[in-house]
């Protein structure tokens, strides 16, 4: 395979995210423990990676011998990956700092783990895809016990671990029955002959097992058990960053290969994921409502949203894909605003995570308040935030599709949700409360959470702009 200019030049975001990585990680591992010097290099990489993936966002063509594919789809997906490691960057610095965990090689591994996602979401070839959850997920095990003075983060970071290493078993193992089948990796080739081989049970096996895998990353029923006890014991700017971008990677890699590969609309395995969505959204939804933990919380609501996604999924028509993409985006800012003023106002040793500490926050910090309510309303689904409208989209595929049970089990799943959504704005507002919260918070965080919050509000007004801009990105 010979690497042409026009490769390079396509490629320049994942390129230049993955030389800013490894520079980080020359400059830290020569520097002497200057974490911030490594803060402004990976701000500096994620924000040029995001530049260029804009510049690059129309251009949709195959690079490296059809190994990946870049602009379009994947440049979105992209934007999407970057924004959630920027705001994670932002949000971290005042977070590790204050639990005496202020180390560069974090600010490393986000920019790794970015760049793993960027490879899922290009791939042409189930081999790039391996590569990049292994990038992806390496990444992820070592953030989630970044704290590791805590017990509990290396309990979440060993379970992560052991469940994550199953998970790559499944995938693996279903990369070589399809391979054994097909005859190739490459994504377009199998796509070309599918329509044989889906009559085989051996294919068939395969693409269940890609799934399970999928699944266990986008923390959908039954493969959910890792999160809330992985998001509680990460630190909080991680369990972010994890239940936004590394969940968007493994719906570009659901739509990648079951909408566009293996054209599953009316096949079994869309009523498999069928299924696996409204077990997401009712499990989720429901055990959301006996936490006390916040982060437990946002954990079991990240479960019943992979459930709402997957609905857009299970579809598998065009307004399914578009519905999908533009949740993830709105998802992002969602939740990593409700992550990142948790990790505000969260303390040494565990304190404050729970919901009751959040009572009077209303009076106290009635800013960072304002701004917890517009993500809470957000995730409730009520309008005009952008969380209405993305349920909504995957809501109205699922109708299209014939689905229309699955949309009643999303709508009414949405209305239990809106009680513990809502609970949290009660107790910020109409209740008491003496948690030690009043310490200032950290302007550039507090900038970074506000732009989320605008962006939460704008794209709910504005919708249409997202959505007609993604309805052309699937020319493969």
């Amino acid at each position: 395979m010979s690497i042409t200019s026009s490769d390079l030049i396509y490629s320049s975001p994942l390129i230049a995210i993955v030389v800013f990585a490894l520079l980080t990680l020359i400059v830290e591992a020569l520097g002497k423990d200057k974490p911030i010097l490594s803060y402004w290099m990976s701000l500096v990489g994620v924000t040029t990676s995001l530049v260029l993936s804009f510049i690059h966002l129309d251009s949709g063509v195959p690079v490296f011998g059809e190994m990946l594919f870049q602009g379009g789809f994947a440049g979105y997906c992209n934007i999407i990956f970057l924004t959630s490691a920027l705001l994670t960057i932002l949000l971290a610095k005042g977070y590790l700092a204050r639990m005496e965990a202020h180390r560069g090689e974090f600010y490393i591994l986000i920019l790794f783990a970015t760049s793993g996602m960027m490879l899922m979401a290009g791939a042409l070839n189930l081999i790039t895809v391996f590569l990049g959850i292994e990038l992806m997920s390496v990444s992820l095990y070592i953030l989630a016990g970044f704290m590791r003075k805590k017990e509990r983060s290396n309990e979440s970071a060993l379970k992560y671990f052991l469940l994550g290493a199953f998970a790559t078993g499944f995938l693996l193992y279903g990369i070589a029955l399809i391979y054994g089948i097909s005859g190739t990796t490459n994504l377009l080739l199998i796509h070309e002959s599918y329509a044989v081989h889906i009559k085989n049970p051996i294919f068939l096996i395969g693409g269940g097992l890609m799934l399970i895998a999928l699944a266990f990353k986008a923390s959908a029923v039954p493969f959910h058990m890792w999160a809330p006890d992985v998001y509680e014991g990460a630190p909080t700017p991680v369990a972010g960053f994890m239940s936004t971008a590394a969940k968007a990677a493994a719906f570009a890699t659901f739509i990648l290969i079951f909408n566009r590969i293996f054209s599953i609309s009316g096949t079994s395995l869309s009523q498999v994921i069928a299924f696996i969505a409204a077990a997401s959204m009712i499990l989720g939804n429901v055990t959301a409502i006996a936490q006390t933990s916040i982060k437990r919380m946002l954990a079991y609501s990240s479960i019943a949203h992979a459930g709402y996604m997957l609905s857009g999924v299970a579809a598998a028509n065009n307004e399914g894909e578009t519905g999908v993409l533009f949740y993830l985006l709105a998802y992002t800012f969602m939740n990593v605003g409700a992550f990142g003023i948790v990790s505000w106002v969260e303390r040494k040793d565990d304190k404050n995570l729970t919901l009751e500490d959040y009572a009077g926050l209303g009076a106290r910090q009635p800013v960072v308040a304002a701004l917890m309510a517009i993500f809470m309303f957000s995730l409730a689904g009520i309008p005009p935030f952008a969380g209405f409208f993305g349920k909504y989209y995957v809501f109205l595929a699922a109708v299209k599709a014939d689905m229309t049970w699955l949309a009643i089990v999303g709508v009414l799943t949405s209305l239990i949700s809106a009680y513990y959504y809502l609970r949290l704005v009660v107790l910020m507002y109409f209740r008491e409360g003496d948690a030690d919260i009043d310490k200032p918070v950290p302007v550039t965080a507090l900038v970074a959470v506000a732009a989320a919050a605008l962006l939460v509000l704008a794209l709910g007004v504005f919708p249409s702009l997202v959505v007609d801009m993604t309805r052309g990105f699937f020319k493969i």
